[in-house]
């Protein structure tokens, strides 16, 4: 079976790699273009792209994949992109975190599977990783889909669970679903190859979206109770980071637990190496257990104190 494959970040290069170790015949592979990244802000390849050309695998980098698009250059991309699909033969499109919409033109060519990282319905979107932890899901999981026109509404062809760990931030969760999604997309083509591979209809309830994430967000509010604030660290572990303001400089929190305390909103209850840092919240409080000054490392509580002393002041 020839495969071309559609995706960019980690998680998609996981599954490529799957593939390709599997004995997948992949002739194209389809990425985002380069984009600057890192402090010299030089263009980098996604890592689909690296594991692709690592493999003598053909790569293209369209801006768009719509042939309608306004932008003469996008839609001249569009136009090549898809010629260069027509002239290759492949058997199925397995698409992974691509990034960017396929219209009705690609959809036509050949059948497309997508890897989703969540339990559809659930979490339809860009980000069903960073939202099942902030929304306090006790489990996610990955769902290979016959893609369509809508946003992630195709059929169901496989589903497998995972759970939601108390410790996972969205780093642990995305490297289990990563591994997870190259496993079974290898089974779902194996199982297409036999004709064993069935779809179901998603059910319509139980529908909701994962926004994309934006860098307003980690901006935490005390008010909230201990036990929300402590999802969303761990929801923007690593990115875009939570973070809160103290004396006007803003500090990164990467590791909180819920403690037994109660306070003034915002408020640090104690800052010190028996204790830890306590941080009083809406309802509860927390015990921040990783921190980040601007320009620093991430610390454990108590080496942070040292240089960042907190008692008695507050988080906005």
């Amino acid at each position: 079976m020839k495969v071309v494959f559609a995706g960019t970040p980690e998680f998609a290069a996981v599954a490529l790699q799957s593939l390709h170790e599997a004995g997948f015949e992949i002739p194209l592979v389809l990425t985002q273009p380069d984009r600057p990244a890192g402090r010299g802000m030089q263009l980098q390849p996604s890592a689909v792209k690296q594991y692709a050309l690592s493999q003598g695998i053909e790569v293209l980098q369209p801006l768009s994949l719509r042939m309608d698009s306004k932008d003469p250059q996008r839609a001249e991309e569009a136009k090549a992109a898809h010629d260069r699909l027509l002239a290759t033969p492949y058997d199925v499109m397995v698409v992974a975190a691509y990034g960017l919409i396929l219209p009705r033109s690609t959809l036509d060519i050949k059948p497309c599977l997508n890897i989703h990282g969540s339990l559809l319905p659930r979490w339809r979107g860009a980000a069903p990783i960073h939202r099942a932890i902030e929304a306090g899901d006790a489990e996610t999981g990955i769902t290979i889909m016959q893609m369509e026109e809508g946003l992630d509404t195709g059929p169901m062809l496989l589903i497998e669970r995972v759970a939601i760990e108390d410790s996972d931030t969205t780093g642990s969760l995305h490297d289990k679903l990563a591994a997870l999604g190259g496993k079974m997309i290898v089974d779902a083509l194996n199982k297409l190859q036999a004709g064993q591979l069935p779809a179901t209809v998603q059910p319509e309830e139980g529908v909701n979206y994962a926004a994309k994430i934006s860098k307003e967000e980690a901006a935490l509010d005390f008010t909230q109770s201990a036990v929300e604030i402590s999802r969303k660290i761990r929801a923007f572990n690593p990115f875009p980071g939570a973070h809160g303001t103290v004396n006007g400089v803003s500090v990164k929190l990467w590791g909180a637990e819920v403690a037994d305390a109660n306070g003034p909103a915002g408020k640090v209850l104690s800052a010190d190496a028996q204790h830890g840092i306590v941080v009083a919240c809406g309802t509860g409080a927390l015990r921040l257990t990783q921190l980040q000054k601007p320009g620093g490392k991430r610390l454990p509580a108590a080496e942070f104190i040292k240089g960042f002393p907190l008692e008695g002041l507050h988080f906005n």
